[in-house]
């Protein structure tokens, strides 16, 4: 996604790391980065005044791109969610340790999650 991402949403999700900042955290290229970006291991939205893109921070670790994301991000777009609503549902609480399946993700309860968005998105 780099469609234009509402206020809420980019505050629901922040904060958020632009591509060329993502770029230098990680040792890459640019090109590497957009191809992250549209293999959909990592999701991102166009945010602030100047509608750069960005992808939320929560997404990384120390090593990189979370590696539960891409199947998680798939489960979802399988069921019918586009990415501004698989962004959302994310980062709103829900009935998963650590309160949101972004956090319970992080927390390595990637079984959970999945299984949780299966009953959501179907």
């Amino acid at each position: 996604m780099t469609d234009r991402v509402d206020a809420a949403l980019e505050s629901l999700a922040a904060p958020w790391v632009t591509v060329p900042d993502l770029a230098e955290r990680l040792g890459i290229r640019l090109a590497d980065v957009r191809r992250l970006i549209e293999d959909r291991v990592l999701l991102a939205g166009r945010i602030g005044e100047r509608a750069v893109v960005a992808v939320p921070e929560a997404f990384l670790d120390e090593e990189g791109p979370l590696a539960s994301l891409r199947g998680t991000f798939t489960v979802l777009a399988d069921g019918g969610m586009d990415d501004a609503e698989i962004l959302r549902w994310l980062f709103s609480p829900a009935e998963v340790a650590g309160g949101t399946p972004i956090a319970a993700l992080q927390g390595g309860r990637k079984t959970e999650v999945r299984r949780l968005a299966m009953e959501t998105a179907w």
